[in-house]
């Protein structure tokens, strides 16, 4: 009778403590609100919400990636928006100049207009990127890419960067910059070739032209003819740009709907790998309550009896 009593006694003690440890599992779950707080939980559902967060971090990182890009190339929209503006009045102003009747000073005076014009170009191709760097700015650069030089006559402007362009580090393919040198310092003829002229040496040039009292007739409308062959060719090239990077950020856009659908699938997967059904969990939380104030009222009952035997 004995050896049978201290059996029961084990095998309550041991209901007793999986009871108890089946409780608090159900409790830290209803706590944390996951079904799955530890690998040893449940190996195979670990392993899928783990998945998910590799892929939900991925997504992320992507997604920061397409912002930083996405603010570039706006800028580099409005840059070369502004630079198609400036041009197009560069052009104007060239026009006006192959007016026959205008004396030196007239023509002097619109010189002037390409003189402010070619330093506001200067300036939006140097635009920064907010950053530290400069949308322009091809390969890197942290100074201004641009610079010009007085020591030629008329003045030069070089591009000190390195050309070619700066991707971010994504499963995309989106830019951070772009070839500032191949946008400013080439034409794109006709056939859609770049040509070796560029809107600094062009407007330079018709200024330089224009300064020149002495330039009358044919020679004012050769500077002219010059002027508008060399500007249309560097605002074909300028509004391809501004075409490209339209196109990009219109890519973006897509990219940016993957993402979120991508970012919300991995989302799912992980909720449906280690999330509780609260329902379900309080339910189930209330039975092992249950089961376990069963276990302690069959422990108290073999303790009695064990100390009832003992004594008799």
């Amino acid at each position: 009778m004995r050896l049978a009593t201290a059996f029961r006694y084990e095998q309550s003690i041991s209901n007793l403590q999986q009871r108890q440890q089946d409780l608090s599992t159900a409790q830290m779950q209803l706590t944390a609100g996951k079904r799955v707080n530890a690998a040893s939980d449940d190996p195979t559902a670990a392993a899928r919400a783990e998945r998910a967060l590799a892929s939900i971090a991925r997504s992320d990182a992507d997604k920061r990636a397409v912002d930083a890009s996405k603010n570039a190339m706006t800028i580099a929209e409005s840059v070369l928006g502004d630079a198609v503006e400036l041009m197009q009045s560069a052009r104007e102003t060239i026009v006006a100049a192959g007016n026959g009747t205008y004396s030196p000073s007239e023509r002097q005076a619109l010189a002037a207009k390409l003189s402010e014009i070619r330093k506001q170009l200067l300036s939006v191709s140097n635009r920064p990127d907010g950053g530290g760097g400069y949308v322009f700015g091809g390969q890197g650069a942290t100074q201004p890419p641009f610079v010009e030089s007085s020591a030629t006559v008329p003045n030069t402007v070089t591009f000190q960067g390195q050309p070619g362009q700066i991707e971010a580090a994504s499963t995309e393919k989106v830019n951070l910059t772009l070839d500032g040198e191949r946008i400013w310092m080439f034409g794109r003829e006709q056939d859609g070739t770049l040509s070796n002229v560029n809107v600094f040496d062009a407007l330079a040039t018709a200024i330089s032209d224009l300064n020149d009292p002495a330039i009358t007739g044919s020679a004012a409308q050769a500077t002219v003819t010059q002027g508008l062959s060399d500007l249309d060719k560097i605002l074909g090239n300028v509004q391809s740009a501004r075409s490209e990077v339209g196109e990009m950020l219109n890519r973006m856009d897509g990219i940016e709907g993957r993402l979120a659908v991508s970012k919300l699938a991995a989302q799912t997967e992980k909720s449906n790998a280690e999330d509780l059904d609260m329902v379900e969990a309080i339910s189930q939380f209330q039975n092992k309550q249950t089961g376990y104030e069963a276990a302690l009222q069959s422990y108290a009952s073999i303790q009695k009896m064990s100390l009832f035997q003992y004594i008799s």
